[in-house]
C-alpha cells in the first residue's frame, strides 16, 4: 500500500505562515490526486486543497488567496504553503492521496497520520 508522512505543523500567531509537507512511499502504485484535508475538534473533515498529477488544483473557499498547494511528482511529495493564518485555520491537517495500483485503474484513498496546526486567537 501507500504510506503518507506529513510534517511542518506547529503553533503560529495569526497572520503568520507555515509550510506543510507530505511524502508518499510504497511500491507498485501510481498517484493521481494529492491534497490536504483538515479536521477541527468536533467538526467534520473538510477538503483544504488538492492537485492532480497534471497540475490542476482546487481550494476551499475559506483558504483561496492565502494557501498554495504544490507538487513534486518525481519525489511523490505535496506541499501546502499557508499564509495569513487565522484562528479558524486551527485543525489537524491530513495529507491525502488518490492512488492506483500499477495493474489497476481503480483508485484507492490513502491518508497520513495528521499534523497539528494551531493559530491562537
Amino acid at each position: 500500500q501507500v504510506q503518507l508522512a506529513e510534517s511542518g505543523g506547529g503553533v503560529v500567531q495569526a497572520g503568520g505562515s507555515l509550510r506543510l509537507s507530505c511524502v508518499a512511499s510504497g511500491s507498485w502504485f501510481r498517484i493521481n490526486t494529492m491534497g490536504w484535508y483538515r479536521q477541527a475538534p468536533g467538526k467534520q473533515r473538510e477538503l483544504v486543497a488538492a492537485m492532480s498529477s497534471g497540475g490542476s488544483s482546487n481550494y476551499a473557499d475559506s483558504v483561496k488567496g492565502r494557501f498554495t498547494i504544490s507538487r513534486d511528482n518525481a519525489k511523490n511529495t505535496v506541499y501546502l504553503q499557508m499564509n495569513s493564518l487565522r484562528p479558524e485555520d486551527t485543525a489537524v491537517y491530513y495529507c491525502h492521496a488518490e492512488a492506483s495500483r500499477v495493474y489497476s485503474r481503480a483508485p484507492d484513498d490513502y491518508w497520513g497520520q495528521g499534523t497539528q496546526v494551531t493559530v491562537p486567537s
